[in-house]
Order: structure tokens, then C-alpha cells, then sequence
């Protein structure tokens, strides 16, 4: 006998049945939600954020690229920049909570280890020809490098030799490891994940800007107890001693905004 086939009307029914359980069924947790702490961090924070605390779920990238995605509603519990600037920023905005000041840093600048440019101090970058790299002003370490130079008296010149503007301070780095510039202005920590493929040239004391780490937790964290212990963390001794084995100053005794 063979067997009788349910009306093409009766197969379309139960298909849409199905389709429609599965809509009312809960749906799974969404693809940006690994249940992990989601931090986005400014890119010189690459290497010593996962030593302090491997668990957390990282993003790293230039600090104005990070607030703006979180602007627009990227999902993030903690948000660390390299500045106060863009922290302060969401603080202002209702995005993120009071920013605390966990680090310091300085500038310096790198060339290749070979230095086919001859660069022996931050004055040779005023030589005609010289190719220099430098982060965009709207990304920190671009910001704190104008403001050497105009400490410096030397701006003008040396933005005549600017061939490259990039997005986070790796990018800078990457320019200069790879002999593509002869010199670029970096953070003093991010001398040290290249050492031996480029040679630093300190920068005097009275030329640096004011260089300090605001980190905060965002308005919108899903994690928002683990966010908390997470900042709370980073201004404790053992996060403290890592940052300072990295290269970064000491928590500043208050920040410079607040």
C-alpha cells in the first residue's frame, strides 16, 4: 500500500508552525555576548592588560576609535583610554561612569635599529628629507607628539616631514620596525615588545606632555560587577607593580581633570 502524502497546504502549515515555535523559543545569548568581561582598551595597553588579568574578553585600538564604536552602541563593560580625553568624554555623555586615573606614561622617539637616517636626537627630525611617522592628532599619542614638538619650538619642521599619520601607536611602531620611516614618536612602553629591532631616543623632561591612563565602566556593561573589581583592580599593588615592570608610571595622586 503506498503511503498517502499530506496536501503541499498541510506541509506548508507545519513548516510555518515550526518557524514559528522557533521565533517564540528564547533565543541564544547574542554573538558579541561571550559571557566574558568585554574591555576596549587604547593599543599600548596590548601587552600588560592580559598579564594583569587574562580572562577579560580585549579589544584593542586606538582610544577615539574605541569611543566612537562605543557611541554607536558597541557592546563593552570597560572602557581604558590613553587619555582622559575620550573617558571623559563618554562621563560627560551618560555612557560611562567617573573615570579614574590608573597609569602614566612618556614619549619617546624610535628609529630603526640600523638608523639609516643618522637620527641621534629629537632636533635631527627638523632635517630636510627625514621620513617621520606619527599617530593622527585625534588619537592620543598624535595629540601628546604636537604637543612635544610645540614644547620643542621645533612643530613646524618637523610635520614638514611627516609621511605617514596612523590610526593607534602600533601602527607607529610597525612603520619604524619594518624601515618603512626613520623615525617615529611612540610610548616608552612600546619600546620594549620591539627591543633589538629599533633604538629609543629619550625626549627631555621638560618637553613631555602630560601623559595619563582614565579608564571607566560603561553605563551599558552587562558585566557590571566583574567591570567594577576589574577598575577596581587596576589601581591595586599587583596590577600597580605590572604596569611599572611594563614601562608605565604609577597611578598619578589624582587625575589631572578631577
Amino acid at each position: 500500500m503506498r503511503p498517502i502524502r499530506p496536501p503541499d497546504s498541510v506541509t506548508a502549515l507545519a513548516a510555518a508552525c515550526l518557524v514559528a515555535l522557533g521565533l517564540a523559543a528564547p533565543s541564544p545569548a547574542r554573538r558579541d555576548d561571550s559571557g566574558r568581561l568585554a574591555v576596549f582598551a587604547a593599543a599600548s595597553l596590548s601587552e600588560v592588560f592580559p598579564e594583569i588579568n587574562g580572562r577579560p574578553r580585549y579589544s584593542f585600538a586606538g582610544s577615539d576609535q574605541l569611543a566612537a564604536q562605543i557611541q554607536l552602541g558597541a557592546q563593552a563593560d570597560v572602557f581604558a583610554g590613553a587619555s582622559p580625553k575620550y573617558p571623559e568624554l563618554l562621563y560627560r555623555k551618560g555612557l560611562g561612569e567617573k573615570p579614574i586615573a590608573f597609569a602614566t606614561n612618556t614619549l619617546v622617539v624610535i628609529v630603526p635599529k640600523s638608523n639609516p637616517a643618522g637620527i641621534h636626537s629629537v632636533l635631527d627630525l627638523t632635517r630636510p628629507g627625514v621620513k617621520i611617522v606619527v599617530g593622527d592628532p585625534a588619537v592620543p599619542v598624535g595629540a601628546y607628539t604636537l604637543t612635544v614638538l610645540e614644547n620643542l619650538g621645533i612643530a613646524d619642521q618637523v610635520l614638514k616631514n611627516v609621511v605617514s599619520r596612523e590610526s593607534d601607536v602600533k601602527g607607529v611602531v610597525g612603520k619604524v620596525t619594518l624601515g618603512e620611516a626613520d623615525a617615529g614618536f611612540v610610548y616608552v612602553t612600546d619600546v620594549r615588545p620591539v627591543r633589538g629591532k629599533v633604538l629609543a631616543i629619550a625626549i627631555r623632561e621638560s618637553a613631555q606632555p602630560h601623559v595619563v591612563y582614565e579608564v571607566c565602566v560603561l553605563k551599558a556593561a552587562r558585566h557590571p560587577a566583574a567591570a567594577h573589581r576589574f577598575v577596581t583592580a587596576l589601581i591595586g599593588p599587583r596590577a600597580q607593580r605590572l604596569l611599572v615592570a611594563h614601562g608605565f608610571g604609577r597611578r598619578p595622586p589624582r587625575s589631572p581633570t578631577g
